[in-house]
Order: C-alpha cells, then sequence, then structure tokens
C-alpha cells in the first residue's frame, strides 16, 4: 500500500474539504479545520489521518484510512488507530469532552462481490453487547467512472483508473478534465502522478497504464516529460520496452512517481529541488522505513534540521 498511500496522503492534505464532501455527503453545515497533527510520542505513532470538522457548530472528527483491500487485519488497524486518535485528543484538552469519531475506509481493490457497507472490531465477549468500533466502508473501486465524477471533485478523479467501467475513452475525458480544472501546472503534475499510480493497482485487470501515460504525455505536450524523475522515466521506458504492461516498468514507474513527490515535499521545505544524492537517500529511506515515515520527515523538519535527517546513517527497523 505504500506507494498508492503515499500519493493519496499527499493530495489528501491538500484537498480535505474535497474529502468531507464526498465522505460525509449527508452534511449540510460542516467546516474543515484540519488536520489532527497530535502526536503520542511514547508510542511514536503519527496521528494525520483524521480532520477536525464542525458539524452543526458541533466538533467532530473524522478518520481516513486509504486500504489497498479490506483484509482481515484493516478493522484491528482502525480499531488501533482510534485507540491512539481518542488519546491524542484527550491529552489536548484535560477535563473536556472528546469530540465524536468516525472511520472510513476507502478501499482501492479488492473481490468483485459487493463490499459491505461497513465493517466492525469486536472485542466484548461472546453472547455479550457490542463493544469495539465500527466503521464505514467506501469500496471506491467499485464505484463507476461517473460516480466518481459526479463527486465534484479533480481529487477523485484520480481514482478513475480503479473503476469497474474504466475505459480508455473515458480516462481521456479525465484527462481532459484534470488539466482543465487544476489550477497550476504543478497541481496538474500531482495530480497525473497519482492517476498513474492509481492505473498500476488496476484491480479489474484493464491494463489501461501505457495508454493513460500517452494520454497525458499528449494532452500536456510533455509535462511530465518535462518534470524531473517522472520524465527520465517515461523515456527510459519507452527505449527499454517497459511500458508494454511487462512487471519491472510498472514497478519502477510506481517507485519513480512517488520519489517525486517526496522530491517535492523536500522541494517545499527546503526551497530547493534535492539534489542527486538526496534523491537517492529519499529513496533509500522510503525502501527502508517506508514512504509514510519519510513523508513525515519531510512535513515535521525544517531546513537544516532536514537535511541532517537525511544524511543519519539508516537504524535498522
Amino acid at each position: 500500500m505504500g506507494d498508492a498511500d503515499i500519493a493519496l496522503r499527499h493530495l489528501a492534505r491538500r484537498r480535505p474539504e474535497d474529502l468531507v464532501r464526498a465522505l460525509v455527503p449527508e452534511v449540510r453545515a460542516i467546516e474543515v479545520l484540519g488536520w489532527v497533527d497530535s502526536q503520542v510520542t511514547t508510542l511514536e505513532r503519527r496521528l494525520d489521518k483524521a480532520l477536525r470538522l464542525r458539524v452543526d457548530e458541533q466538533p467532530r472528527v473524522l478518520h481516513i484510512e486509504f486500504c489497498f483491500a479490506l483484509r482481515d487485519d484493516v478493522p484491528d488497524r482502525v480499531f488501533e488507530y482510534l485507540g491512539f486518535l481518542f488519546a491524542a485528543l484527550r491529552r489536548e484538552t484535560p477535563g473536556e469532552p472528546v469530540p465524536p469519531i468516525e472511520s472510513v475506509a476507502v478501499v482501492l481493490s479488492g473481490r468483485r462481490r459487493r463490499l459491505p457497507a461497513s465493517g466492525e472490531r469486536r472485542i466484548a465477549w461472546p453472547g455479550r453487547p457490542f463493544s469495539g468500533a465500527r466503521f464505514r466502508v467506501d469500496a471506491v473501486y467499485q464505484r463507476t467512472v461517473a460516480e466518481l465524477r459526479a463527486r465534484g471533485s479533480v481529487l477523485w478523479l484520480v481514482f478513475a483508473p480503479l473503476a469497474r467501467d474504466a475505459t480508455a475513452a473515458a480516462l481521456r475525458e479525465v484527462v481532459a478534465e484534470i488539466h482543465a480544472r487544476a489550477a497550476t501546472a504543478e497541481e496538474r503534475a500531482e495530480l497525473y502522478t497519482a492517476l498513474l499510480v492509481m492505473a498500476t493497482v488496476d484491480p479489474w485487470g484493464h491494463t489501461l497504464h501505457k495508454e493513460l501515460v500517452k494520454m497525458v504525455e499528449d494532452k500536456e505536450e510533455g509535462l511530465l516529460r518535462r518534470t524531473p524523475i517522472i520524465g527520465e522515466m517515461i523515456i527510459e521506458a519507452e527505449q527499454r520496452g517497459e511500458l508494454r504492461g511487462e512487471q519491472r516498468g510498472e514497478q519502477r514507474g510506481k517507485q519513480e512517481a512517488i520519489l517525486e513527490l517526496l522530491g517535492r515535499l523536500f522541494a517545499r521545505r527546503i526551497g530547493r529541488r534535492p539534489t542527486a544524492e538526496e534523491e537517492r537517500m529519499i529513496l533509500e529511506r522510503a525502501h527502508a522505513v517506508g514512504p509514510g515515515e519519510v513523508e513525515d520527515a519531510l512535513l515535521d523538519l525544517e531546513g537544516e534540521a532536514l537535511v541532517r535527517w537525511l544524511a543519519e546513517p539508516i537504524r535498522p527497523s
């Protein structure tokens, strides 16, 4: 899940309102206050998957869990995370009530048969009243392209390659819509990167990744080729035939796309693109400790502190 997760977390942090409007559609009076950035330092567990909201003037928290598939461990992960989140919120305002929390698992792939609309982690004794955690399930890969477009945001367009009815013609329209609606060339590049990462997940076997790369390149007149690293990946892949659906080429594409996203975060914190050596260190750390931990450091550290962290020896896990 690391490749898709890093791309989605990056976009979600930039467009939290778009997430909320789709995941809590029945609420009218809703205000997004920001991400929960608390940290339970004794457990070293970041809590930046939750959004602070004000619903009908009352505080609420929405926890969003991106899942590659609705595996058996997902309920455990949701329950565990809610415990950390509740503890962090309680520490912030001792003596005050913790805001009500709702969890949503956004699922990217899995079985063809409809997934349930909700899940739960029960911890009570058998035969006793329910005790544990319940969460909603948004099986985004079981949506149609039209349903994703109806959510009204370019954020949800990046999931179009996962749709059960995705076709080359439908994705061509999605690429055109992203081109028209993205505010800047930088935002378009980020959206297209996430779009290509989603195409590599391919839960229905559409095998549209190669065509999608060409669509983006044709529409943007070389935007991805001009983007550091991704452009090199596309050219090398074409020369070596890796865009013919070969597994090695697809894996390389995912790795390079993630490195590009991490490189953009680095540039925002430092004020310049990473050097070739710094790119190598970023990628090594992503492989060693996971891209999520590297993204956390890029979000938390600034200036020389970030450069020093990259240069430190990687501690074995």
